[in-house]
């Protein structure tokens, strides 16, 4: 009787059961983590880059509709530039590097936590330029979130001799 399986499924390897002593039986569905039926957090599927900009803010709704007609406009009057899509917008050649990758830890009863701290200088060759820095577990994310915290910071290089006193 050493070949006989059992009724379901068969020896899957690990240890446990797998279902016995948790959550009682699923029927094989799902992985068991107790997250909901969600898509998963699989790299590509949905296009999600070609959505249309919808604005949130007053200064992004007058940006879109073509009332603003500079950036210098608006740092001018100092407004707040809140909507990142904002600088897309008027800076279309901007380029990003990445200063550096820091691993950040922070300790707790378990052990320590790791995060990742990015900081990116984003600038357009043309006297605007920004610093963004921004903390995350994962360095794709904190990459992502930096250079979004960088167009945010976006400010005006005033470039030339302007005297020496």
């Amino acid at each position: 009787m050493a070949d006989a399986a059992p009724a379901r499924g068969g020896f899957r390897g690990g240890f446990g059961g797998g279902r016995g002593d948790r959550g009682g039986d699923r029927g094989d569905r799902g992985r068991g983590r107790g997250r909901g039926r969600g898509r998963g957090r699989g790299r590509g599927g949905r296009g999600k880059d070609d959505k249309e900009w919808v604005p949130v803010t007053k200064l992004g709704r007058l940006v879109k509709d073509g009332k603003i007609k500079a950036l210098e406009d608006i740092y001018r009057y100092s407004l707040p530039i809140k909507e990142f899509e904002i600088i897309d917008h008027f800076l279309t050649t901007l380029k990003d590097e990445v200063l550096k990758i820091m691993p950040v830890q922070k300790q707790t009863r378990a052990g320590q936590r790791t995060r990742f701290k990015a900081f990116v200088a984003i600038g357009d060759h043309n006297g605007h330029i920004g610093l963004g820095v921004k903390c995350s577990k994962e360095v794709a994310t904190a990459i992502r979130g930096a250079i979004i915290l960088a167009k945010l910071s976006i400010i005006p290089v005033r470039r030339g001799y302007w005297g020496n006193k």
